[in-house]
This record gives structure tokens, C-alpha cells and sequence, in this order.
């Protein structure tokens, strides 16, 4: 009998650790960005212009000091990111690369990028207007947004569906509700795992590995600067004419932003649905 135990349980413990491989292999897989269904040509997770969600109505101020809603973007393809203005991280680089997509795509008319400050307390119009000269942003073309922190806030994580994070709000998440620093409930890649089933043991793990995907990541601030630094996601978001999420690209990654403007002008030429 104590044979029979000792079989069983090495079956067990070989079971467990055959699926523990396998989830690694996937979390990494997912993690570092390659093609799911490589072989047959599919697209990335994130990317491939699928159907994230469409988004909520918003108003917000632009840095010349006028509002502007998601009304103003309808019909328009844009590409939207995360910044704030005394980042020294992250922030510099998103700026930076998103200069290159507006020379880039210069004669796409219909095209707008979209830069929303997570730190509207500082970032004022006139900060934003000064650091868009800065990065030579087209006015007409290039937008800087800044507004209420609630509804930013609001707007990027049930609008955009990615993290962001104050961290002197970090220890107060509202009661009864998750905090936001954790995006496994929020993000689409997460989502999907969730509709995909699977064991519990295999979820939960999976749960953790791809809420890195998404995570908000610390934005360094200016050495000596009172203000404080912000976590935030520093993926760019495609979005169609109908407001409708497209994809999600690295901001870090020169190939993502490669797939990117070959989407952008893919959804240019796009039948409207």
C-alpha cells in the first residue's frame, strides 16, 4: 500500500511540476513580447489590431488652454500615451519616439497623437506647452492634455485599461475596491486569460506573470525635485476613427513602434464598421 501511495504521489508531483514549466514557458513567452502563433503569421497578443474596448467620453484641456472631448477625435486615427513633464525615465524617451511617429507620419492628415499627463497638479497648460516646444509638437497635430486628476485617472484605467499610480494614494486604495496598483483585473491581456479558463493553481499563476505585462513602471523625477515621482504604464494605444483601442505597443521596443505606424496606416485605410 505505502508502494502504491508512493507511485501516486510522484505521478502527482510530476503532473505539478510538468504544468509549472508549462506556465512559465507561456508567462515568459507573454512577458517578453513574441508572436503568439508565430508560424501561421498571427499577431501579437496586444497588437494585431483586435478590439479592445471603446472609449468613454472625456473633456480635458489641451495646453493651449481649450477643451477637448473625444468628440473632437472621432474620425481620426490616433495614438495615445502617458507622461509627466519632470520625468527624467521613461517619459523623455516616450516624448521622444512619439516626435519621430509625427515626422514619420507627417502626410497621414487624419492622424492626431495624444499625450496625457498623469500629474495634472503640476502639469498645467502652460508646463505642457513649454515642454511640447521642447519636442517640437505640431499644435494641429499633437496634442498635450491635462485636466482633473479623478477623471484622468478615471480615464486611463477603466478608459484605456492601464495602470497608473500616485504613490502618496498608493496606501489608500477605496474601500472595497482593488487597488489600482495591481492591473490583473483591468488589463486585456489579463482578461482573456480569465475567459480562457484553465486550473486555479495555473491562473494564479499566470494572474501574476502577465499583470508585469501592463504594470505601471516608476518614472524617475528631476534629482531635487519636489514633486513626486508617478507610476505609470509607457505603452502607446492605438486608436481607430470610432474611439475603439486597437493595440498596445511598447514604447520601449523599436520594432512595437515599427508594428505600430504599419497599423496606423493600415487603420487609415480601414472600412468603417
Amino acid at each position: 500500500m505505502n508502494a502504491r501511495v508512493a507511485v501516486r504521489r510522484s505521478i502527482a508531483l510530476g503532473v505539478t511540476t510538468a504544468i509549472g514549466v508549462a506556465a512559465l514557458g507561456i508567462a515568459v513567452w507573454v512577458f517578453q513580447g513574441k508572436r503568439v502563433g508565430q508560424t501561421s503569421g498571427q499577431a501579437r497578443p496586444l497588437e494585431g489590431l483586435q478590439v479592445f474596448g471603446t472609449l468613454p467620453d472625456f473633456s480635458l484641456t489641451e495646453r493651449n488652454g481649450r477643451e477637448v472631448a473625444l468628440a473632437a477625435l472621432r474620425g481620426k486615427v490616433w495614438i495615445a500615451n502617458f507622461i509627466y513633464t519632470h520625468c527624467t525615465d521613461t517619459c523623455p524617451l516616450q516624448s521622444a519616439r512619439m516626435a519621430r511617429l509625427q515626422a514619420d507620419l507627417a502626410a497621414e492628415a487624419d492622424v492626431r497623437l495624444v499625450s496625457i499627463t498623469v500629474d495634472p497638479e503640476a502639469d498645467t497648460p502652460q508646463v505642457l506647452a513649454e515642454y511640447a516646444t521642447r519636442f517640437a509638437a505640431d499644435p494641429d497635430r499633437w496634442l498635450f492634455l491635462t485636466g482633473g486628476k479623478g477623471p484622468i485617472y478615471t480615464l486611463i484605467q477603466e478608459g484605456f485599461h492601464l495602470s497608473v499610480a500616485d504613490p502618496a494614494d498608493a496606501q489608500k486604495p477605496p474601500p472595497g475596491r482593488q487597488s489600482r496598483l495591481n492591473p490583473s483585473r483591468t488589463d486585456p491581456a489579463q482578461r482573456t486569460e480569465d475567459r480562457q479558463g484553465g486550473g486555479r493553481v495555473l491562473g494564479r499563476f499566470l494572474d501574476h506573470a502577465l499583470s508585469r505585462v501592463l504594470a505601471p513602471r516608476p518614472a524617475l523625477a528631476h534629482p531635487g525635485h519636489q514633486r513626486r515621482p508617478f507610476l505609470h504604464s509607457s505603452r502607446f494605444v492605438l486608436v481607430d476613427r470610432q474611439a475603439r483601442i486597437r493595440g498596445y505597443y511598447p514604447g520601449d521596443d523599436e520594432e512595437a513602434l515599427g508594428r505600430l505606424r504599419r497599423d496606423v496606416r493600415a487603420l487609415l485605410t480601414e472600412n468603417v464598421r
